[in-house]
């Protein structure tokens, strides 16, 4: 057995067969997390002492993370005792995993490649969940993973931005089976992209297509109850390609919260006056302070890794960039 220590002090013991992850888990130390399957970076962490080998191939982290001692939880395995540069996630409320059924409730098409679903559980089901979190819809022996799109509730209904992909398996039935009171199972909560505590001014939400939905369930929960972050600054960058692709903006008339929304499209060059290229790229142009800032970035992949690279270049505290990347799987 291995001892495993943090960057706040806390330990556990972890075999060379058990990953770090699962072996924090067992212990009852959560880390960052999301897919669990080394297909995300959202559970990376940096090595400072010590020596790993992978569960499976690495194709996620660049040759850069690698050198520098960068691993993934979800999938590496101590071969020595371990320093970590990585915190838990503290007091943070984690709501029990189940599997409850669902019912469609509403279909709506959003633009050619993007569904509004919304689904209805049982009247005595309980499910709890913090905004920014995802579940897996499952539908016979499939299973694919979806944000919510609304706020923690108890009106039982959850909301789902659901895109199509080509020769998708889930996709084909979204876009041409789906109908309403078709019955499917939902297994969450999951993941860990959240809204964090901190004393940092500003907060910054970067998204691509259906990416957006985690945000707006975490702004929605935000507005709702701002107590404790009614002084920040909240700045929403939302990337798409046209303006049809642009799937939801904030109330920005509300008295709660301040919220800037700048919508950036790569390839609209008629009838648009707003920010054009990428969407990581407008936010320097605002000239936050981003030593004060925290940014929450979901979407491509692409984008996550874009926007990491050029933020810590310009300043972002590395341990200021949370992320929940989506990626397609057949």
């Amino acid at each position: 057995m291995f001892n495993i220590i943090l960057k706040n002090n806390k330990s556990f013991s972890c075999d060379s067969h058990t990953t770090i992850f699962d072996a924090a888990k067992k212990a009852g130390i959560l880390l960052d997390h999301s897919c669990l399957h080394a297909r995300c970076s959202s559970c990376i962490v940096k090595v400072i002492s010590g020596f790993t080998e992978n569960r499976e191939e690495e194709l996620v982290l660049t040759e850069k993370e690698k050198k520098e001692n960068f691993v993934l939880s979800c999938n590496a395995k101590p071969l020595s005792n371990l320093k970590l540069d990585i915190e838990d996630l503290g007091d943070v409320k984690f709501f029990d995993k189940k599997i409850l059924p669902a019912k469609i409730s509403t279909i709506e098409k959003m633009n050619s490649d993007v569904l509004k679903i919304i689904f209805r559980l049982p009247p005595t089901a309980k499910f709890e969940f913090n905004a920014g979190q995802y579940v897996n819809l499952i539908k016979g022996t499939i299973n694919r993973s979806y944000s919510v799109a609304n706020k923690p509730s108890e009106n039982n209904q959850l909301e789902f931005f659901i895109k199509k992909y080509k020769n998708g398996l889930m996709s084909k039935y979204w876009f041409e089976e789906a109908k309403v009171d078709d019955l499917l199972r939902i297994e969450g909560p999951l993941g860990s992209f959240f809204l964090r505590e901190s004393k940092c001014e500003h907060i910054v939400f970067l998204a691509t297509g259906t990416g957006i939905a985690p945000i707006k369930s975490i702004l929605e929960s935000v507005i709702e109850q701002p107590s404790n972050i009614s002084k920040k600054e909240f700045w929403v960058f939302v990337g798409a390609r046209l303006k049809e692709d642009l799937l939801w903006s904030p109330d920005l008339k509300n008295d709660k919260i301040k919220i800037n929304y700048i919508p950036v499209l790569s390839r609209q060059t008629e009838d648009w006056n707003g920010e054009k290229g990428y969407v990581q790229d407008a936010v320097l142009k605002q000239n936050i302070n981003l030593e004060n800032t925290q940014v929450y970035a979901c979407g491509s992949n692409e984008m996550i890794q874009s926007a990491k690279k050029l933020l810590f270049k310009n300043s972002l505290n590395e341990n200021s960039f949370f992320s929940d990347a989506f990626v397609s799987t057949n």
